[in-house]
């Protein structure tokens, strides 16, 4: 959806999260509960696929390997994906020089690596391939108050140190008939490089009316608050802070008991749940134009303005060649990606992340296909 960490998004969103071993083993397919007889997978192809990046998507990526074994198990065949959750730039660096089959990633391959990639690809494009999102919460500690509601303009002005009382006017005008206490605001921050970060910034550079100006990237560019490593670090670091807030995913939110606020994307607070996350991510566009590469055009989801969408959701990606594979590659990859997008989204929400809706879950599945 880092989500450097950059894998954050979902990061995890579920990010379970700093562990590098890789994932995927015969261990995992015992406790999955599967009717094989319904997946489009055709478990062809080579037995082991190799990636590797980002970490946000490492728990989701635990999910639909096991999925894929116990559908394979069924239908008599032995497979499996060894997944290394390394971070997204070595996802993507390692892809370009074939040391494995397909990357995570936060952020789509594009530039000059998108050169290096076609090369890798047999003169072929890397399509970027949006297979799990995560949404992030403005996670917050204030007693007394269990509802608060923000808008992107206001949150900006408070990690840029416009806005520091919980009292403020502009607070205050988005939360009519709550009681909010005259104390200092405490924003928490990634210290780390951060997909996260980025996208977090991203989205106030988008939505903000300009109240964010010093630009987005991975590293915190606000200039106030207080910093804390990972996304385990941010959420902790407010659940021991009376006044604090950050920006995390939901569930570490969720696991350190945190409030979480509801977003006024103008058109009236919507809280995060996965179908307001869900919605926003039905309604993204895409910045291609044609082909099976679906990099996401990802002001379309931060600037959505929809009623009942929540816009604060990240994307990480598969990175894969268009053509290029040899033919047992090719054919496994098509084979486990078409397994993830379908029986391998089961599940995800209970681990934070927003399963793919149906309308997109078709155009990912068009894409998949079309992998020569």
């Amino acid at each position: 959806m880092n989500l450097k960490r950059n894998s954050a998004l979902l990061g995890a969103v579920a990010v379970g999260a700093l562990t590098l071993a890789a994932c995927g083993s015969d261990n995992n397919a015992g406790s999955v509960d599967v009717d094989a007889s319904a997946s489009a997978a055709t478990c062809e192809g080579k037995e082991n696929l190799s990636a590797a990046g980002s970490s946000a998507q490492k728990n989701a990526m635990d999910n639909f390997v096991s999925t894929y074994i116990a559908v394979c198990s069924e239908k008599g065949k032995t497979v499996n994906v060894a997944y290394n959750p390394s971070g997204s730039g070595d996802g993507r660096t390692q892809f370009i020089a074939s040391q494995i089959d397909f990357a995570g990633s936060d952020s789509a391959i594009k530039a000059e690596q998108a050169g290096q990639a076609a090369e890798r690809c047999a003169g072929n494009p890397a399509w970027n391939l949006p297979l799990v999102f995560g949404p992030v919460a403005l996670a917050y500690n204030l007693e007394g108050v269990d509802d608060l509601v923000l808008d992107a303009e206001t949150a900006a002005k408070i990690f840029n140190g416009t806005v520091n009382k919980w009292n403020d006017p502009a607070i205050a005008a988005l939360n009519e008939g709550v009681e909010l206490p005259d104390s200092n605001i405490t924003p928490i921050v990634r210290s780390d490089s951060s997909g996260t970060t980025d996208n977090f910034q991203q989205y106030l550079e988008t939505a903000s009316k300009g109240a964010w100006t010093t630009g987005a990237g991975s590293d915190f560019t606000g200039g106030v608050g207080e910093g804390a490593k990972g996304s385990a670090g941010v959420a902790q670091a407010v659940n021991g802070s009376p006044g604090a807030i950050t920006y995390v995913e939901k569930s570490f939110a969720d696991q350190n008991g945190l409030s979480i606020a509801r977003i006024d994307n103008g058109s009236g607070p919507v809280e995060l749940n996965d179908e307001t996350a869900g919605k926003a991510i039905d309604g993204a566009a895409f910045a291609s134009t044609g082909g099976g590469d679906l990099t996401l055009d990802l002001s379309s989801i931060f600037g959505s303005t929809e009623e009942g969408s929540y816009p604060l959701v990240l994307a990480t990606y598969e990175i894969v060649c268009s053509a290029g594979y040899d033919a047992d590659t090719s054919a496994a990859v098509k084979s486990f990606l078409t397994s993830a997008a379908n029986e391998g989204q089961n599940g995800l929400a209970e681990q934070g992340y927003v399963p793919l809706p149906d309308s997109f879950k078709q155009k990912l599945t068009e894409s998949i296909e079309a992998i020569a």
